[in-house]
């Protein structure tokens, strides 16, 4: 009887809902996520705390040294925003949700807030451990977006009754492309750091041949 009664419970956790309100407060928070991750990623680009009152010259020097920090925003900037675009565009074809699914977006969302600290990391040092951490930052945000989305597809367990199984695969491969792209940089980074943060160039061709 009480192995009964804990099956119940167990199913009773994880229940479907289909409430409108809440699906969309689930992605009124994500985006509140995205939002704050892109703006901490602004925070990062600063002149060095000692530069004091510059002249013109001195002060365009400076501003040209910080390159990297420049560099590193604009690509965090895209990569965060591409996974808000398609966060979005899996969401419009979810129309339940469950516990399991709010878990998995939690942890989407959370390696999503990280992203920040790896970008300042890689911004100030540009070796080799730091390029792996970056990149390992960004293979795992689209790794846990893959898993959010094969969560949802699987048998369409939580997908509108309209959407097929074969626009679910090439989503998933779609998704998959952003972190396949990092997880080659990783190897390069351990032959030439330079060469795989070249390869991050790859992202934009990618995003635009899979779409």
């Amino acid at each position: 009887m009480s192995t009964a009664s804990n099956d119940c419970k167990i199913n009773d956790s994880n229940e479907q809902f289909e409430d409108q309100f809440g699906l969309e407060r689930l992605v009124f928070f994500s985006d509140a996520v995205f939002a704050i991750a892109i703006t901490l990623l602004a925070l990062e680009i600063h002149l060095p705390v000692d530069a004091g009152a510059l002249s013109n010259q001195q002060l365009f020097k400076n501003l040209v040294a910080i390159w990297p920090k420049y560099l590193s925003f604009l690509i965090s900037f895209l990569v965060i925003g591409n996974f808000w675009i398609a966060h979005h565009r899996r969401y419009h074809h979810i129309r339940r949700y469950d516990t399991h699914l709010m878990l998995l977006n939690l942890l989407v969302l959370m390696s999503i807030a990280f992203i920040p600290f790896p970008t300042a990391v890689i911004s100030e040092n540009g070796n080799r451990t730091a390029t792996i951490f970056y990149a390992l930052s960004i293979f795992t945000a689209g790794i846990l977006s893959a898993l959010l989305w094969l969560y949802a597809s699987w048998k369409n367990r939580l997908l509108k009754d309209t959407f097929n199984g074969d626009l679910a695969r090439r989503t998933l491969l779609s998704i998959l492309s952003i972190p396949a792209i990092f997880l080659l940089s990783i190897g390069l980074a351990f032959i030439n750091p330079d060469l795989a943060k070249f390869s991050w160039i790859l992202i934009a061709p990618t995003l635009m041949l899979i779409r």
